[in-house]
């Protein structure tokens, strides 16, 4: 007899089922999922708040901004999920597909890479 990874009731049904409910496969599958320490958390809620930034400023796809503008809003230079560095020796910062450059002055260039 097979019993649900959730709670352990007697599963009816196909015999691939490892679930008793719809509800206990998504309280399964939320707890393997969810952050598993505030550390992680944390972070993964700076990347998520620098990305809505970044696209909030940079509907177009491409604009510039200051780094007065992203920091007043809350922006984290710390924070972001890869380095471009071009042939021509700009480094770009991404979050995802939303990316920045350095400018003169401190200003940004805004970029969004194409999927």
């Amino acid at each position: 007899m097979k019993t649900c990874l959730e709670c352990q009731d007697k599963i009816i049904g196909r015999e691939d089922k490892k679930f008793c409910s719809d509800g206990c496969r998504n309280a399964f599958n939320n707890k393997i999922n969810k952050d598993s320490t505030n550390f992680m958390r944390n972070i993964n809620n700076k990347l998520r708040k620098n990305y809505r930034i970044l696209s909030e400023l940079n509907a177009d796809g491409k604009s510039k901004t200051t780094r007065t503008k992203l920091l007043s809003k809350g922006f984290d230079f710390g924070f972001f999920t890869n380095i471009l560095q071009t042939k021509t020796g700009n480094t770009y910062y991404f979050l995802y597909d939303q990316g920045y450059l350095l400018l003169e002055n401190d200003f940004f260039m805004l970029v969004k890479k194409d999927q």
